[in-house]
């Protein structure tokens, strides 16, 4: 096990800059997702670390040596790809110790090193098969033990479970949560799934355009976003975006005034701004509420479509005035409008965030007493 730092890291292609300056420190024993659209940079820096690819500025330890220039067999590493690459004409078993007969490590260590991998892995009945007699999860499975028997300090994982199914990526997920609770090893995983960041992190990286928008835990990401793009990423349906203003005191609450000329009430400290200020309200699909016209002071929408997922059914709704489409988590016990019909969305003033015109989000204004005094706003 060891950890990792970044300290100023840059990498350019051609005058190009693809990472821009990127400062982080990942524990010993850390299991820490890279996530982010195509494009941020994220296996670039994965790459990095493995020493695949050149440091153009800025310094990279592993376990505390400075790994700029040292080869990327003597890192301390061992990587897992998207593709399995497993050699057909091996069977399991050969292709998880292929590397350490290479290292000409005696047979018996390689039987043991393999035999130890399996059993974690729950693979020991698959030894004696060749590649092609084996599922897409259970190559996975095998790509994943040949890193294993090499005994690394730090795995590094880039989008390993695309190449799965649904089920089978929801099973393999399971499987290295387990794998890291067992190993206790450092985990860097690169993913551009939000579902495979929230669920495997301990640690989560965002990263837009070449730079770390937010870290934090999955429940810090979600709950406190930093920006507009972190709220935005993260989240399904995607959180509901509002351009709004200021109508309101400039204080640990504000009156917000949509596009539309509806105005509801925020709990956020806007003291930096001003009224009339530019904003950008954000709401969760799971915080907005959809009521029957004249149950409740909301804004007026139209059903556009509904989508049933069985525990939840996102309601997509067309709001009055202005057009924008919104998305509201429907309850699986209630049955939701029916496509076409006219509903009323009801703002929560505790849970909704505001963003400034940078898109950087506003400190949450509410404690118990705002959030009493909220609810009593007309």
């Amino acid at each position: 096990m060891a950890s990792v730092s970044l300290r100023g890291i840059k990498k350019q292609y051609d005058g190009n800059s693809v990472i821009k300056g990127i400062d982080l420190d990942i524990g010993d024993g850390e299991f820490v997702v890279f996530v982010g659209p195509s494009g941020c940079g994220k296996s670039t820096l994965l790459r990095i670390i493995a020493g695949l690819e050149d440091i153009s500025e800025g310094t990279l330890e592993i376990g505390g040596r400075v790994a700029n220039d040292i080869e990327p067999a003597r890192r301390g590493i061992a990587m897992v790809f998207q593709s399995y690459a497993l050699y057909p004409h091996m069977s399991v078993a050969e292709n998880m110790g292929f590397a350490l007969k290479l290292a000409k490590v005696p047979k018996s260590e390689i039987d043991e090193r393999v035999g130890r991998a399996a059993a974690i892995l729950q693979i020991e009945h698959l030894l004696d098969r060749k590649p092609k007699a084996l599922s897409g999860g259970q190559r996975q499975r095998v790509a994943i033990g040949r890193a294993i028997v090499r005994k690394p300090e730090v795995f590094l994982f880039d989008e390993p479970l695309s190449n799965l199914d649904a089920a089978l990526r929801g099973q393999t997920r399971v499987e290295l949560a387990r794998l890291h609770r067992e190993l206790k090893s450092t985990m860097i995983y690169v993913t551009h799934d939000q579902v495979e960041a929230m669920t495997l992190g301990q640690k989560i990286v965002v990263l837009n355009g070449g730079r770390i928008e937010q870290v934090g835990t999955p429940f810090d990401l979600y709950e406190r976003p930093a920006n507009r793009f972190v709220a935005g990423f993260l989240g399904s349906p995607r959180m509901n975006f509002f351009e709004a203003s200021l109508a309101g005191p400039a204080g640990r609450s504000a009156g917000v005034q949509l596009a539309g000329g509806a105005r509801v009430q925020v709990a956020a400290d806007v003291a930096r701004a001003r009224s009339g200020d530019r904003v950008t309200l954000g709401v969760r699909p799971e915080h907005l509420q959809l009521v029957r016209p004249g149950q409740g002071d909301g804004i007026g929408a139209t059903v556009a479509l509904v989508e049933y997922l069985g525990d939840i059914s996102p309601v997509y709704a067309q709001v009055e005035g202005t057009g924008e489409m919104v998305a509201v988590k429907s309850d699986a016990d209630t049955a939701p409008p029916a496509p076409g019909s006219r509903v009323e969305l009801v703002f929560p003033a505790t849970r909704a965030f505001l963003f400034d015109a940078d898109g950087q989000v506003f400190a949450p204004g509410w404690t118990e007493s705002t959030a009493e005094a909220l609810a009593r706003v007309p």
